[in-house]
């Protein structure tokens, strides 16, 4: 298909392809027909899974080589099920004033033949971002809130909204991305960058099924992204993120990470220094210590638990730790803070120490360097003799020293040296068995189906975190009482918990356990001759289920990443009760359900009158293929062979 004919079937653009963007004001978008998008509105009646739809998802870039430059997005949406109407009722829009100018050109709900229903918004209002009182973030952006009248199954919203980049901090950076694909039913899409013609950009377009158009004169580079008529895309369980289907483009300017490291530099430059108070502290920290361990622990605990987390965003701030001497005097700090006050201090007794800036989830593109990625910093130190980086993340206050939380785990940053100089690492990921956890229930039932014993759950890695924020205030003994009796019928019903055994989740150094007694729980209902037991697992039955909703899917689209099935991670838990003498026990089949999507493990046993019961599962990391749907379907209905609710047990016949 030729260029014009693109064009022209996509109904979108008035003229042939510009040389430049266009130039969208609050009078209008000259490039773009409404007459003709609004008449691609549909019956609701005949999409009754569609909530709304596009009728126009748009966007124009127009960018500079210093990271200057205007964003337009505009959108046309029809309104299909009530659900959809509160989306649009209320509307809000965020910029930062001191580098940024925002306008909303306009906001209307007409008809699908263009009538108009409300011309503008009823109110609006400009605010400051409000701090949260938990982890509280102090940021200068502004919301620009919106109330929309006559928002109504079958009408249209048609709105448009520009902000503009006057003096980005990091001059030359800037990065755009643009999801062709947006989870809705798209009539018209158009994603338009211009630029001047001979800047470099970084390209990375994802499973497009269309070829951009592209027209250089006038000194500048015109871009164009257009497609039409895109379905709704269905979400799939466990599909992975990346993926062949979702419809991407990114661009960013042609900036590397060095350029950006050394900027980071340049804000820290001078930052590293202790006051004399800093010192002191350091020696405070340290009075005791006998080994590097005992002070790098020290510092470490300071550091992220007595230094409060609260997030500076303004302006610069937002990329410019504070002195170590202000975190240390106002007790708290952001997570450049935290990370520059920890290097100060591992400088100071003489350890090679830097921060390192990285996203806090991670899924940096590597090939799109931008500052927009990295939204965290922490610190990476060595000890002397050894050629590895260790990483610590200062915000991290339950994070055991030595560890990292899962989020950075594997992905993508950069090391900072003072001078600019920096270094690309990846963080170390730790293995599935790493993060475990293990509950064990342990005790014996009598001749009433009552039950006395002990509960004690354990977990160390990325499954620890429950139970230290759980535990990470001493509770008053009322609250001892409550935590007891909670554990206690939680397993039995009835049940009474005592003695119960904790531990302080701020201590980074105590193992994650808890401890509780049971006392007088209901574990069995006695029937005669009989005693019904419920299975403390639970039946599988549910993945079953869910086999046999996959199967009457259409064909599979997404590829599907186990480490959604059961986690990166592991589990186990065991229940083990001596039964009254005699007492036999028709136990269900054990169950080994292994492969690429995990592994799941119930066994059944009797010896004497010791009944044993556990369940083992296992999480896998792989990003398997959509063809691999038959084969996680059979695995499934392996798992779901467990599928025993009860244990019936046989008393002795007197």
């Amino acid at each position: 298909m030729t260029r014009s004919r693109v064009l022209a079937s996509l109904l979108v653009l008035g003229s042939g392809l510009s040389a430049q963007a266009p130039r969208i004001t609050p009078g209008g978008d000259p490039s773009v027909r409404a007459d003709s998008i609004y008449r691609l509105a549909v019956s609701p009646a005949d999409f009754p899974l569609e909530a709304s739809r596009f009728l126009l998802d748009d966007g124009v870039i127009r960018l500079e080589a210093d990271g200057r430059g205007t964003k337009t997005y505009r959108q046309i949406v029809q309104i299909l099920r009530p659900t959809a109407e509160e989306d649009y009722q209320e509307m809000r829009f965020s910029y930062a004033p001191k580098h940024e100018r925002f306008t909303l050109n306009w906001i209307r709900v007409v008809r699908p033949d263009g009538t108009v229903i409300s011309e503008k918004p009823t109110q609006v209002q400009e605010s400051d971002v409000p701090a949260q009182l938990g982890d509280p973030v102090y940021s200068d952006r502004k919301v620009l809130r919106v109330s929309v009248s006559g928002v109504k199954v079958g009408t249209i919203i048609d709105y448009s909204s520009t902000t503009e980049e006057l003096k980005p901090f990091l001059p030359g950076d800037a990065s755009f991305s643009w999801g062709v694909s947006t989870g809705l039913a798209v009539a018209r899409s158009r994603y338009i960058v211009d630029v001047p013609a001979g800047l470099r950009l970084n390209l990375r377009e994802e499973n497009l099924n269309f070829k951009r158009q592209e027209v250089v004169a006038n000194g500048r580079r015109t871009m164009v992204w257009a497609t039409k008529d895109l379905p709704k895309l269905k979400p799939e369980i466990w599909a992975a993120d990346s993926n062949g289907v979702y419809m991407s483009v990114q661009v960013a300017l042609p900036i590397t990470w060095a350029a950006i490291g050394k900027w980071y530099a340049g804000n820290a430059q001078g930052r590293y220094a202790l006051s004399t108070a800093g010192e002191e502290k350091v020696r405070t920290l340290l009075d005791g210590a006998r080994t590097l361990d005992d002070s790098l622990r020290a510092i470490h605990r300071f550091v992220a638990q007595d230094i409060r987390y609260v997030a500076i965003s303004l302006g610069l701030g937002g990329y410019q730790p504070r002195l170590p001497a202000e975190v240390i005097l106002t007790g708290y700090g952001d997570c450049k803070d935290k990370a520059t006050l920890f290097v100060a201090m591992l400088n100071r007794i003489g350890l090679t120490a830097f921060p390192v800036i990285l996203n806090s989830t991670g899924g940096v593109r590597r090939d799109m360097p931008s500052i927009g990625q990295f939204d965290h910093a922490i610190a990476a130190y060595k000890r002397l003799g050894r050629d590895a980086y260790e990483f610590v993340d200062l915000t991290a206050e339950l994070t055991p020293f030595g560890e990292l939380p899962f989020g950075p785990q594997g992905e993508f940053g950069i090391v900072v040296h003072p001078d600019g100089a920096t270094e690309e690492v990846t963080f170390p990921l730790t293995s599935i068995p790493d993060n475990s956890r293990l509950t064990r229930i342990v005790g014996t039932m009598n001749e009433q189906g009552t039950f006395t014993g002990e509960f004690e759950q354990s977990a160390t890695g990325n499954l620890q975190y429950g139970l230290r924020d759980a535990f990470s205030s001493a509770p008053d003994s009322a609250q001892r009482a409550r935590i007891a009796n909670q554990i206690a019928s939680g397993s039995f019903s009835g049940a009474e918990g005592r003695d119960l055994v904790l531990f302080d989740g701020k201590d980074l150094r105590a193992r994650p356990l808890i401890r509780v007694q049971i006392v007088d729980g209901k574990a069995a209902q006695i029937a005669g001759g009989t005693a019904i037991l419920k299975n403390p697992f639970g039946a599988m039955t549910s993945f079953v289920t869910g086999a046999r909703e996959i199967e009457a899917e259409p064909a599979r689209r997404f590829p599907i990443d186990t480490r959604k099935i059961f986690g990166y991670g592991e589990s186990r838990i065991e229940y083990v009760v001596t039964l009254p003498d005699g007492w036999r026990a028709t136990l269900p089949a054990n169950v080994d359900a292994a492969g690429p999507f995990g592994t799941y493990r119930a066994e059944y046993a009797q010896t004497g009158r010791e009944l044993r019961m556990t369940q083992a599962v296992r999480g896998t990391a792989a990003v398997l293929p959509p063809d691999q749907i038959k084969a996680l379907v059979a695995w499934m209905r392996d798992v779901g062979k467990d599928d025993a609710t009860v244990i019936v047990i046989q008393k002795p016949v007197n």
